[in-house]
């Protein structure tokens, strides 16, 4: 019934009438902040949307690191000339440094330019620096793994390509890392990049190091331990473990075995209420990621972390901000793509992409 409706006999006083509107008009918009218009495939599809008209702005490792997960959940052929460009500049300097490598001192150089030039915005970058220059050579080995590996995934680890790659394993094979990716030091400030690395060592056929590295990981990390960490500890420990299960997946490649990661996937459903009050975007979003890499599609988690990216959205910006509001781009293209990916999540996932080598 419209207010010019009723009679005036029974219409409120005007100072209870304005009270009433206000609370009215309250109601709305507790009800719109609590329930978004927008589905998540709309979201989605807003964010991508988004990143995509403004990709050519983004910087070349922005813009490979978003196609090669876009690729990854749809298989799109959209995704595939940054990921060639990307090709082409990781043979380039895979050539050059697997050159170099016949050098005796080349690795030492490598990650003496590679430690200086560090970042050391953050109190994490900080720490993260001095840590690894208390290791060597180890900064220019793992940065050599990853490259390699990437080669790999793309069908570009070729002997006559890439001239050298025995005499890079064997520079690996060299290296301490069964005592770094085993560190308690190293694990404190770098749990993802120990994941990441273990993995990459089993792919190049190097070394098979990821049990150990698990083992270290949750002997470091155990779950009565966590009343005592700070929420920085707390955020490396639940990072770390997304990265065991990422990176087993090749990156989104493939689904994973959730009995393998049972010790994950149960921590995480348990902690859930925790991870999400004291994490952020990129790391919950990474939670429940990885229940849909393991085949849990309807695990409450799943849900869970879709809600909280719909509150987190910024229906302005078209975007997931960051833990403080930012909305740039180029910082936010880590967690708006992993958004994109929780909310679309596709029945298979692709391979790759294989990119053609003959014109290189």
């Amino acid at each position: 019934m419209r207010p010019n409706s009723i009679r005036k006999e029974t219409c409120p006083p005007k100072g209870l009438w304005a009270r009433f509107v206000l609370l009215c008009l309250l109601y709305v918009l507790v009800a719109g902040c609590a329930f978004s218009p927008l589905s998540q495939e709309d979201m989605a599809a807003e964010i991508r949307n988004r990143y995509e008209t403004a990709f050519d702005t983004l910087p070349v490792t922005k813009q490979r690191h978003y196609a090669q997960r876009l690729y990854r959940i749809t298989g799109d052929n959209l995704y595939l000339p940054p990921l060639k460009d990307y090709g082409a500049r990781l043979i380039g300097s895979l050539q050059e440094d697997l050159q170099g490598l016949a050098q005796p001192d080349y690795g030492a150089r490598r990650a003496a330019g590679m430690l200086d030039r560090y970042p050391e915005r953050t109190a994490k970058q900080r720490r993260r620096k001095q840590m690894l220059g208390e290791w060597d050579e180890v900064i220019f080995a793992k940065y050599l793994a990853f490259r390699l590996n990437q080669a790999r995934f793309h069908g570009l680890l070729d002997d006559h390509l890439l001239p050298g790659i025995d005499r890079a394993k064997e520079y690996l094979a060299g290296q301490p890392l069964r005592d770094f990716l085993t560190s308690p030091e190293v694990l404190e400030v770098y749990a993802a990049q120990v994941a990441n690395l273990a993995y990459d060592l089993y792919g190049l056929g190097v070394t098979d190091l990821r049990h150990e590295a698990a083992m270290a990981f949750r002997d470091h990390y155990p779950a009565d331990r966590d009343t005592a960490l700070s929420q920085a500890s707390f955020r490396n420990k639940i990072y770390g473990m997304t990265h065991f299960v990422i990176a087993a997946s090749d990156y989104y490649q493939h689904s994973i075995d959730p009995l393998e990661f049972a010790w994950v996937l149960e921590y995480f459903d348990t902690h859930l209420e925790r991870i999400l009050a004291e994490t952020k975007a990129d790391i919950y979003t990474e939670v429940g990621i990885s229940f849909l890499l393991a085949g849990l599609t309807d695990h409450s988690a799943v849900a869970r972390t879709r809600q909280a990216l719909a509150r987190a959205y910024d229906p302005v910006a078209r975007m997931i901000p960051g833990e403080h509001g930012g909305t740039d781009l180029d910082r936010g293209e880590h967690r708006n793509v992993l958004a994109i990916m929780l909310l679309e999540w596709p029945v298979k996932l692709y391979a790759g992409p294989k990119l053609m080598i003959d014109a290189w």
